[in-house]
């Protein structure tokens, strides 16, 4: 399995990683049984890096990553996030919280439901805009010093307070959506103020949500609790102009002789050394397309045609409704 390192001396960790979100919540019906064995193939194949967070469930996915890396915690680098509150009587509600209490309380709990004596790396989910970022990665750099955290991340932070959060502790990774049809981070500076700082980027959702692969043709494709039913980019004209985009997409991969999925991946991968994408899945099988992307190489010259055909501005519809989108890039 080729590696990528995490952060300026980080650790080394598999060069794709498995976002394990969609084996609990937001995607439809749950398999425990299937993705637990989706976790032990990835293990089997060498790829280390498991990302997870205390709100996906919420606290399933941890519960469930945890029964799945028992017994194997020596070949795991283990990923989790907190910062984002769902409701307890209405879960699509969300709050976010950065005071040092939740983040100690944050951390203890998601130990005991990963069944782990530390988490490899932990991320600030979503950044509180009530709370000084110094006070929360303070706290989060209390839990490194207590042994409980080796290394500490932010997830779609702006590049103003990466750097301050930086300076009260060195920040590892940042995890931000990234993808053929998410360019947010080249626009925004964030990509270039990790690269001066040393920082990794670790890319969620690097087969936009699933559309990139070319499996998906139609809104009635998802199951009916199915969150991209409401996101935009999913709804209307802006999901027919978006599959126009996945297949030229379509049609380099079968020019290049892997598939759409595998050719979004190795672009991605071509952008730096520095960004190592999360793609996440419960089958095995589409666990090794993934890992396949690792032996697509792209030229300079088809580099520059994916960029013509998928240019950041063709893409139509906003990443999130509304209220997601207020809760990034604070």
């Amino acid at each position: 399995m080729q590696t990528r390192t995490l952060g300026k001396n980080g650790p080394k960790v598999s060069a794709i990683g498995l976002g394990c979100m969609g084996m609990s919540d937001f995607y439809g019906a749950r398999d425990d049984a299937q993705s637990i064995a989706t976790i032990h193939h990835a293990l089997d194949r060498g790829l280390s890096l498991l990302d997870t967070a205390d709100m996906y469930g919420p606290y399933t996915n941890e519960e469930l990553v945890g029964k799945a890396i028992k017994g194997r915690r020596g070949q795991v680098f283990l990923a989790t996030k907190f910062g984002i509150q769902r409701d307890p009587s209405d879960p699509s509600r969300r709050g976010v919280n950065g005071r040092p209490e939740y983040v100690r309380a944050s951390c203890d709990a998601s130990l005991k439901r990963l069944g782990v004596a530390h988490i490899d790396l932990y991320y600030q989910h979503r950044v509180d805009p009530n709370v000084p970022i110094e006070e929360t990665v303070g706290a989060m750099a209390e839990l490194v010093a207590a042994g409980k955290v080796r290394y500490l991340g932010l997830s779609e932070a702006s590049a103003e307070t990466i750097e301050r959060a930086s300076k009260v502790h060195a920040i590892s990774a940042l995890q931000n959506e990234f993808s053929l049809w998410t360019r947010d981070p080249e626009e925004n500076g964030t990509l270039a103020l990790c690269r001066k700082l040393g920082i990794a980027l670790v890319a969620y959702s690097p087969l936009g949500r699933g559309f990139l692969t070319g499996a998906i043709t139609r809104p009635e494709d998802f199951d009916e609790d199915d969150f991209r039913r409401t996101n935009p980019r999913f709804q209307g004209e802006n999901f027919a102009r978006n599959l126009q985009l996945v297949k030229q997409v379509e049609t380099l991969a079968v020019e290049k002789g892997c598939t759409p999925a595998q050719l979004a991946l190795a672009w991605l991968l071509a952008q730096g050394q520095d960004i190592v994408p999360i793609p996440g899945t419960r089958q095995s099988a589409r666990l090794d397309e993934n890992i396949g992307a690792l032996e697509v190489r792209l030229s300079e010259d088809e580099l520059a045609s994916i960029d013509r055909i998928f240019p950041p501005e063709a893409v139509a519809g906003a990443r999130y409704a509304p209220a997601g989108m207020a809760t990034i890039g604070r």
